[in-house]
């Protein structure tokens, strides 16, 4: 006896019938289209993933039903133009998913239709990652205002590779952009609007060209190799880099008293005079110490006095710089109320509680005879203390959670272990400015360790200890330090590698070359200014590189501005991993220009991986494989 069988998968893709009005139709005057199947089908994220040329600036309607796929545009049809209907892949049978593939419908309002196409790559300026999702347009206008004025003229969305194609094309001279239209318009109009422009300008060809296409028998055999001929259509290579300009209008995003000690606020930008506080219902006078950014973009008012910080409503009146519709730098006065989040009888309540939490301990352990405390713990300040994987060219770091009144450096000793002795080396200390730009301001609380003796290098294959007494360092509000040991040994020379980078075709602009990890993590930089950079004391690991060209010379990557016709600091990646290993000295020659931005970046570090292509599940091979059958497409299709 036998049992149900479904019979053979639906692995046809759904096919077009028929069109209203025709595919490729001229003097169209209809907005409407309609699009017919020969069996029911589904249309998967429309909105993302169908585009229409030229840009609609009223959303159209596109909606599928039954076998059917109609499309409604709000606005006006422009004469003698090419519209161009590009549903990508989102177009599949409604049974099996069978993916109808990359399709597009066109028509046009004149005469004839432009058939051309242009095609290329959207990458992030600083990590060249590709851009998913972004809009890419074309300009006929090579005027620079263009782009924010009129709306694109021909428009198409990158895919998870960063890849666009744009179609319907017609034969002139264009300019490519791209952007992340927040408002829908199809112009840049908006600063947090991620943007590409370039230059170049290309004309659209075609020329007759030949690829190979495999025919697969199953997923391990092939079947066949076939000459496909196919128009080519250029350029095809166009690469833009996308990068979000710098925020340069300064406006108060939050201010906030997370501890009751501290006052912080937080700006969009930076400016050169900190905001001015007034105490309604206290005295400021003097009541502050500021510790601000480098960019006085984020500013903490650390209270002095103690009865400030037990007061839960502090009233402040304040002035601060903030921008104007004009795009200048005006006053704004405010006032408000600074809460903390713990109010200061919940806090007295929390100290109590632990005041009677240690007084039943105390109480247990003279009832079974154990040593019994008299006074309660002190409270220490928490320094941090940073000294591991010390290289000689490492600063170790120390970092106070409060501002300090005191730090007493001769409380502070360095030895170095030499054969079985132990030697002050001295040590040299100084404030840091390098941790998130902040130790400006009245506060110093990042500071950097390192030995007095040798330059102020740390000795490889050597162990160090640093000691510090207990109260070398008292804080504004009375805390001081417990007695604090740490210890580090250096590793020797022959556990480490370096890396030797030669760069070609960079130019005279300074280059900063960046060693990553596997997660696209800078490790570790040096600046190149004679096409030659060492990057020294490697751990054994497998590593990246990344460069970019400092064309101001001032050590960190600067996005671009259009209104300054400045494009990002160009980002190359070395192509290849990088194996380092012990001993080893790893040399390698770099032309950061000589492969295409799109093709640089090595897989394993690119976060933004391509999409699964849609394709035939072709299960009934695996059915014929059971059934002890060969799979043969056409005979099937006549039974």
């Amino acid at each position: 006896m036998g049992k149900p069988d479904g019979g053979w998968y639906d692995e046809t893709p759904p096919s077009v019938m028929a069109c209203m009005p025709d595919d490729g139709a001229t003097n169209v005057n209809s907005q409407k289209v309609v699009i017919y199947f020969d069996e029911f089908i589904k249309l998967e994220n429309a909105q993302e993933k169908v585009v229409i040329s030229p840009p609609q600036l009223e959303m159209p309607e596109i909606k599928a039903t039954g076998k059917r796929i109609i499309v409604e545009l709000k606005d006006s049809l422009k004469p003698n133009t090419t519209y161009t209907i590009d549903f990508s892949d989102a177009i599949t049978d409604n049974n099996e998913g069978n993916p109808l593939g990359n399709y597009t419908y066109s028509f046009s309002t004149g005469d004839g239709i432009d058939t051309m196409e242009v095609a290329g790559y959207v990458l992030e300026a600083q990590t060249l990652e590709p851009v998913k999702g972004i809009l890419v347009g074309l300009y006929a206008n090579m005027a620079d205002s263009a782009f924010q004025k009129e709306p694109m003229l021909r428009v198409s969305r990158t895919d998870s590779r960063g890849r666009f194609v744009i179609k319907g094309v017609a034969h002139g001279q264009y300019r490519a952009y791209a952007l992340q239209d927040a408002d829908g318009d199809y112009v840049f109009n908006q600063k947090s609007e991620k943007l590409a422009f370039s230059h170049d300008i290309f004309v659209p060809s075609a020329k007759p060209d030949v690829r190979q296409d495999t025919i697969w028998r199953d997923s391990l055999h092939i079947d066949d190799i076939i000459q496909t001929h196919y128009t080519h259509f250029l350029p095809d290579d166009i690469v833009l880099r996308a990068f979000t300009e710098k925020q340069t209008d300064r406006h108060l995003i939050k201010r906030e008293r997370a501890n009751p000690e501290r006052l912080n606020f937080y700006f969009t930008y930076g400016d050169s005079i900190v905001p001015q506080l007034e105490g309604l219902n206290f005295d400021s006078t003097d009541a502050f110490l500021t510790e601000h950014t480098e960019m006085c973009d984020t500013i903490t008012y650390w209270l002095r006095d103690t009865t400030l910080i037990n007061q839960d409503t502090l009233l402040i009146a304040t002035r601060y710089h903030t921008t104007d519709t004009l795009g200048q730098l005006v006053w704004e006065a405010d006032t408000f109320e600074m809460l903390p989040k713990v109010p200061y009888e919940r806090r007295m309540k929390e100290k109590k509680k632990a005041q009677e939490k240690w007084e039943k301990q105390q109480e247990r352990a003279k009832k079974k005879g154990k040593p019994v405390q008299t006074e309660p713990p002190t409270t220490h300040l928490d320094v941090k203390i940073t000294m591991n994987d010390l290289t000689p060219e490492s600063l170790a770091r120390i970092v106070f959670p409060t501002p300090m009144a005191v730090i007493d450096t001769t409380a502070m000793h360095l030895y170095m272990k030499e054969d079985t002795l132990w030697t002050d080396v001295g040590l040299h200390i100084q404030p840091y400015d390098g941790y998130h730009h902040y130790n400006a301001g009245d506060v110093k609380r990042y500071y950097t360790l390192r030995p007095a003796n040798n330059d102020g290098l740390w000795q490889l294959n050597h162990e160090y200890s640093l000691e510090i007494d207990s109260a070398a360092m008292t804080d504004i509000y009375g805390y001081s330090n417990k007695a604090l040991k740490q210890s580090t040994k250096l590793k020797a020379e022959d556990d480490y590698t370096s890396i030797t980078i030669h760069l070609t075709g960079t130019g005279s602009a300074p280059w900063v070359v960046q060693l990553l990890d596997g997660g696209d993590k800078v490790l570790k930089e040096v600046v190149c200014r004679q096409h030659t950079a060492e990057l020294k004391y490697i751990k054994p690991a497998t590593y990246y590189l990344r460069a970019f060209e400092d064309a101001n010379d001032n050590g960190i990557w600067d996005t671009g501005s259009y209104a300054d016709d400045r494009q990002a600091e160009t980002v190359c990646y070395y192509p290849e991993k990088i194996e380092c290993k012990a001993k080893w000295t790893v040399e390698k020659d770099w032309n950061p220009h000589a492969i295409s931005a799109e093709r640089q970046k090595p897989g394993a570090i690119t976060k933004q991986k391509a999409d699964k292509e849609k394709k035939v599940k072709q299960r009934n091979i695996d059915r014929a494989r059971k059934m002890g059958i060969e799979y043969l497409p056409q005979k099937l299709s006549a039974q």
